[in-house]
């Protein structure tokens, strides 16, 4: 009987990549691996083919993040969010709190900024009632007689 080599060897970094869930494809790592944003043991790696192992340390730079991951097992298939955390320990600090608004928040507007609402021109209507009319009071007659 023929027994399947241990997954805690080596295991390619593209494949590893994608059973811990960092990326969607194995062409999506291989593109990464190629446009050398990912480091393993702090050298760039180009090549898909690159073996890791157990306690190799992975830096991944992301679109939106940066990680650092230390192997702790190669991966067998990509199954669920449970299953592959377990083939890694992340090392990536906490990222910093930062002040975003909320698009609630963006979508309002500063009262008294920028073009007036429609109530809000009513009301200086009220205040203002010749304000829209420009001719009126200005004693100019544009009657022909």
């Amino acid at each position: 009987m023929s027994e399947k080599p241990s997954a805690d060897l080596r295991q390619r970094i593209d494949k590893w990549l994608f059973f811990t869930r960092m990326v969607k494809s194995r062409s999506l790592a291989q593109g990464l691996l190629n446009s050398g944003h990912v480091k393993v043991n702090g050298t760039s790696i180009r090549q898909p083919s690159f073996q890791v192992k157990a306690g190799d340390r992975v830096e991944l730079a992301l679109e939106r993040r940066d990680l650092i991951l230390v192997v702790k097992s190669g991966g067998e298939r990509r199954g669920p969010f449970e299953e592959a955390k377990e083939l890694y320990e992340d090392l990536t600090p906490p990222r910093e709190k930062t002040d975003r608004l909320t698009a609630l928040e963006q979508a309002q507007r500063v009262k008294g900024s920028g073009r007036p609402t429609k109530k809000e021109r009513r009301e200086t209507d009220r205040l203002f009632p010749s304000a829209g009319d420009p001719d009126i009071d200005s004693g100019i007659d544009w009657r022909d007689d």
